[in-house]
């Protein structure tokens, strides 16, 4: 029966176990560790956190290892309270791991020890840092910003009530990459598929009755792979931190593009 195995130079290790000496209330954390430019195999380490010292966030955690025991340790990070997307990665326990914010999971949510990864399926920078540099291109493809033809109005642009709201659901992501490092399809085809976070975009300009560049966007996405390579899966809605529905967003593209062509 033929077997397979991961390349030598990525299989995961054991690293190394920090003690958290005297504490009564402790947590392991098993965190991804990988220096590319260090040619080493990348490695779990274990650290033991002190709770009763600790903030409730999986972040407050992984501050305090970085503060307090390990300063190598490396992680993206920046307002704390759910808008950047800065500290997406995967954070789980026994049961697997989920694409989430470490600073809106709280690590007694986890029962038993966490584990923690970059997000799936991307470059790793270093550590819990993945490279988002395809993700931003593929964003900019998309050109989120407002088109128009008209000439400019005196002031604002108006928009009314209800046009306004059917931007609810759209507008509100932050582009932590959750979902798009969720999906198989982006996995196997990044180079081709935008992936659900840039489509959710796409459609957040479709959607908004202000841009007067509707037909050009659909034409840049009917394509095979960019939009297409969508099966509806879901696993984009499931893990989306902000409970937004990109699974949603890319139906609406495919309806528009149908009736469109009827």
């Amino acid at each position: 029966m033929a077997q397979f195995r991961l390349p030598k130079n990525s299989r995961v290790g054991k690293g190394r176990t920090f003690k958290a000496e005297g504490a009564k209330a402790v947590k392991r954390f098993h965190i991804y560790r990988y220096e590319p430019e260090s040619g080493e195999n990348p490695r779990m380490d274990t650290y033991e956190v002190d709770t009763s010292k600790c903030g409730p966030m999986v972040l407050d955690a992984l501050i305090k290892i970085k503060n307090e025991i390990d300063p190598t340790l490396t992680f993206r990070r920046s307002c704390r309270e759910g808008i950047c997307g800065s500290c997406a990665m995967n954070i789980g326990g026994r049961m697997g791991g989920t694409n989430t914010l470490a600073c809106t999971t709280g690590w007694d949510e986890i029962p038993g020890d966490i584990k923690i990864h970059p997000l799936p399926h991307m470059p790793v920078v270093k550590d819990l840092v993945p490279d988002l540099t395809h993700f931003y291109a593929q964003y900019a493809s998309i050109e989120p910003w407002m088109k128009t033809s008209s000439p400019a109005p005196s002031r604002e642009r108006l928009q009314s009530v209800e046009d306004r709201e059917e931007l609810d659901g759209l507008y509100e992501c932050i582009m932590c990459a959750c979902c798009s490092t969720s999906c198989p399809s982006y996995w196997w085809n990044a180079d081709t598929y935008l992936g659900p976070a840039i489509l959710l975009q796409a459609y957040r300009w479709i959607a908004d009755s202000r841009d007067e560049a509707t037909g050009e966007r659909l034409d840049y996405l009917q394509d095979p792979y960019r939009l297409y390579r969508c099966h509806t899966i879901m696993n984009c809605t499931n893990t989306c931190p902000k409970n937004l529905n990109p699974g949603r967003a890319i139906s609406e593209i495919k309806r528009k593009l149908a009736e469109r062509e009827t």
